[in-house]
């Protein structure tokens, strides 16, 4: 027999699963890196899903949970591995040119990952400078910081297709 706490844990997992692995993707350029960093977070959600019955605390603690991971898994990786041009297949979700989402999700593959972590989380999943302090445990004033540094470093990646992609 289930019980009521799996029971709503599941509901929680069929209801953040697609956003998750959408910002974990944005984070990690990557479709299975983003599986596991979202299985990673669910599994530590699960850990502590009996302690937490707010469900807007465990959306904040879940999206935490993937930023830190990624941010982790990142620092780990950069030293084995190295980037390459190229990009995986994406079906667009919806919405906005191909084009400047290509574009867009290649300059973000090349950023380094405490500035990517932020510009996905201010603007791609809409959070404050405050609520992005929280989880990347840091001061707002160090995550505004950081922020204007990862659109400064956008810019020079993007170099002369951020003309390109204002115009599209």
């Amino acid at each position: 027999m289930k019980r009521k706490h799996d029971s709503e844990f599941d509901d929680f997992v069929v209801g953040r699963s697609a956003a998750l692995r959408r910002t974990a993707y944005l984070l990690c350029g990557d479709w299975h890196h983003a599986e596991d960093l979202v299985q990673t977070t669910f599994a530590q959600v699960y850990a502590r899903w009996h302690r937490v019955r707010d469900p807007n605390a465990m959306n904040a603690y879940a999206r935490k949970i993937l930023v830190r991971s990624y941010v982790d898994t990142a620092r780990k990786r950069s030293s084995t591995e190295t980037a390459t041009g190229a990009l995986p297949d994406v079906a667009d979700a919806g919405g906005g040119d191909p084009d400047t989402r290509v574009a867009l999700l290649a300059a973000l593959d090349r950023m380094t990952p405490a500035y990517r972590a932020v510009l996905v989380l201010r603007f791609w999943e809409d959070q404050s400078a405050e609520q992005t302090a929280v989880l990347l445990n840091k001061s707002p004033g160090s995550v505004r910081s950081s922020t204007a540094r990862g659109l400064e470093q956008l810019r020079a990646i993007l170099g002369d297709q951020l003309a390109d992609l204002s115009h599209a």
